[in-house]
């Protein structure tokens, strides 16, 4: 089990960028496919961005081309690099980790995951 530590989240105007981070705490942290995903009150938690622990990336339709998620190992970290930010963007990001070291193919899906973080706020203004 790990315990997922985010930070990053802040206001930022339309086009503007942001990096999240997620700090995995536990020794198993290599070994698991790593999630971002947002929710904006009403709504379910979506997700935006899947790692595998070879580095293999999937995204959301939505976020292609203007967000990048990488992991680093040694520094047992998750990152979320959002570019051309836009107002639509705004919600809360968590990170999340799965259950296997491979993403599979319902990798937005809530229930493949088994650790959360607790969550930071994503803030685009017009």
């Amino acid at each position: 089990q790990l315990r997922l530590v985010e930070s990053g989240g802040g206001s930022v105007e339309s086009g503007g960028s942001l990096r999240l981070s997620c700090r995995a705490i536990g020794n198993t942290y290599g070994t698991f496919c790593m999630a971002w995903f947002r929710q904006v009150p009403g709504k379910a938690r979506a997700g935006v961005a899947s790692i595998e622990r070879d580095g293999t990336t999937t995204y959301a339709d939505s976020v292609k081309d203007r967000f990048t998620i990488s992991r680093d190992s040694d520094e047992a970290t998750l990152y979320l690099q959002m570019n051309s930010l836009k107002v639509e963007d705004t919600a809360t990001y968590y990170c999340a980790a799965g259950k296997y070291g491979y993403c599979p193919g319902s990798w937005s899906n809530m229930n493949e995951y088994n650790d959360w973080g607790q969550g930071t706020q994503v803030t685009v203004s017009s």
